[in-house]
């Protein structure tokens, strides 16, 4: 039983010389005065608003730069599927002529040969 007791004396030991030691170290604290913990907490905020007006204009300029970039591919894309249209459109109309050309000089070929043979 006497260990008992002990082990409550020593625990109230030990919060009473935390308790002092607490406040001791309370003590020891340098506290800002009331000028200079408004200094610091304007000092703090203002801080804090640059960074975020910073942050802003830099998420506006690369979200717009992001945009533009986008739409110069997307018309970069439209322009070479377009052109791929236009090319194949002309390819054909060349193919077209070919064919044309061939057929008109196969049908001239064999009028000439029809004439050369009925002369």
């Amino acid at each position: 039983m006497s260990k008992d007791v002990t082990k409550k004396e020593k625990e109230n030991k030990d919060k009473r010389h935390f308790f002092k030691d607490f406040k001791a170290e309370l003590k020891r604290v340098i506290w800002p005065t009331p000028k200079q913990l408004v200094n610091n907490t304007v000092a703090v905020i203002t801080i804090v608003l640059l960074t975020a007006v910073i942050v802003f204009v830099l998420d506006v300029v690369f979200e717009t730069l992001t945009n533009q970039g986008i739409n110069r591919l997307r018309d970069v894309v439209i322009n070479q599927s377009t052109n791929t249209d236009t090319n194949q459109e002309a390819q054909d109309a060349v193919d077209n002529i070919l064919e044309n050309e061939t057929n008109s000089t196969e049908t001239n070929n064999s009028q000439a040969e029809e004439n050369t043979v009925n002369e």
